[in-house]
């Protein structure tokens, strides 16, 4: 359990020995020291060596602890070990009435200050499935933190449960929690000595307010100020938290690709936000991607300074990237036949001068066809709308069935 007070672990840290920094990840060291991911093309190992990827585990495996039929999709619950930390949940959607091998999706979530649950938000949990979640030798695998925070979904994802409603038009949808969030977050108990400090003053705040927060909110705003100690890890790691999370992205993109069901020679990813980050890398480093879908997540580097710095977490901030280029190059290295990238014209986290830029340089850079740009007057949301032109792009490329198009809401 969390512990009740962040005081109580920094008060101990001055007479007892000092709480591990990367509780639950103690075996990353020894995983990512001189131990890289070595993709077969110079452009995408060149990526992996800037953002230290560590190597993937060999044929992992994977348990099902329960598939739900509900409402015309297939929901399954997926477990596997990535080779270090905790076990990876994920969960995969499909029509239930499938024929035969579906487009493969990887539904990548965002980061949205929520680390407490990961692909959760993306998923619509058929009822009563949280009573069959249990893992192999019988503990629990539930999200100890409660339900899904209230209000997350239908802020970020326009009230929709993305990937089943994805899986509705025709494809294998996988959703699993990345490096840091959900069933791969840290244990943060006890709280690491500057989080702990950190977490005092919020908690401080709090009380004076007559905030009760609840063990996720307590957990979130600690792993808030931790992922600058993960950052740090990494770092003497020779990693980063933009590669440590592509590693999770890439084990789940293999086993995507080997689920009974899936044709994987036609797989494609999509993330908004932070998870549209994640989406451009994995299709910088991996073959397997055919089409991506990048949303609300693509600027110049130059767009960020001053101003926009400390709008975005370590999964945009990677030392060395920027020796490759700018933040579109990334794309546009790729080995993706097809990409689209969803701009918001009144995102709070990019100037709009850093989107059109960014939108003119992959314009340059890809050849005509391969890229696809749509700018939106909407905030830092994937809307239903925005969804629709997602899926149906996807659909094209990846011959899946297409939804009904929304009325566009795209601006020249």
């Amino acid at each position: 359990m969390f512990p009740k007070k962040a005081t109580d672990t920094a008060v101990l840290a001055g007479i007892q020995a000092r709480p591990s920094a990367i509780a639950g990840y103690e075996d990353w060291p020894d995983h990512a020291a001189n131990n890289p991911h070595v993709p077969d093309s110079p452009a995408a190992k060149l990526l992996a060596e800037t953002l230290g990827v560590p190597a993937l585990a060999p044929n992992p495996g994977y348990s099902v602890e329960w598939e739900v039929e509900d409402n015309n999709v297939v929901t399954s619950k997926l477990t596997w070990q990535t080779g270090f930390g905790p076990r990876t949940s994920a969960w995969l959607v499909k029509p239930a009435d499938a024929t035969g091998p579906l487009p493969g999706i990887l539904a990548l979530h965002c980061h949205g200050g929520i680390k407490s649950h990961g692909a959760e938000r993306l998923v619509g949990m058929p009822p009563g499935v949280a009573e069959q979640s249990t893992h192999d030798d019988g503990t629990a695998s539930g999200n100890s933190l409660g339900p899904l925070p209230p209000g997350l979904r239908s802020r970020l994802y326009d009230g929709r449960p993305w990937a089943t409603w994805l899986a509705r038009h025709g494809f294998a949808v996988l959703a699993h929690d990345a490096f840091m969030w959900g069933s791969r977050r840290f244990t943060l108990d006890p709280l690491p000595y500057r989080t702990a400090h950190t977490l005092a003053g919020q908690e401080a705040l709090w009380r004076e307010a007559g905030v009760v927060p609840s063990d996720a909110e307590r957990y979130n705003a600690a792993a808030a100020a931790h992922e600058e100690t993960v950052a740090k890890a990494a770092t003497l790691l020779g990693s980063t938290v933009a590669g440590t999370v592509a590693h999770d992205d890439l084990v789940a993109l293999d086993m995507l690709a080997s689920l009974p069901g899936v044709d994987a020679g036609r797989l494609g990813c999509v993330g908004f936000s932070g998870g549209g980050g994640r989406a451009m890398v994995l299709a910088g480093l991996s073959p397997k991607i055919r089409s991506c879908v990048v949303t609300c997540m693509m600027t110049t580097f130059e767009s960020l300074l001053p101003a926009y710095l400390d709008a975005h977490s370590w999964l945009l901030h990677s030392p060395g990237l920027s020796g490759l280029g700018e933040w579109p190059d990334v794309v546009a290295r790729s080995s993706a036949e097809s990409v689209l990238v969803q701009y918001g014209l009144r995102d709070e986290l990019f100037p709009e001068a850093g989107m059109r830029d960014a939108d003119s340089h992959l314009r340059r850079a890809m050849a005509p066809g391969r890229y696809t740009g749509s700018f939106w007057d909407e905030p830092h949301v994937f809307t239903t709308a925005m969804q629709e032109e997602a899926a149906a792009f996807l659909a094209t490329r990846l011959q899946a069935e297409p939804p009904t198009q929304a009325s566009a809401r795209t601006t020249p």
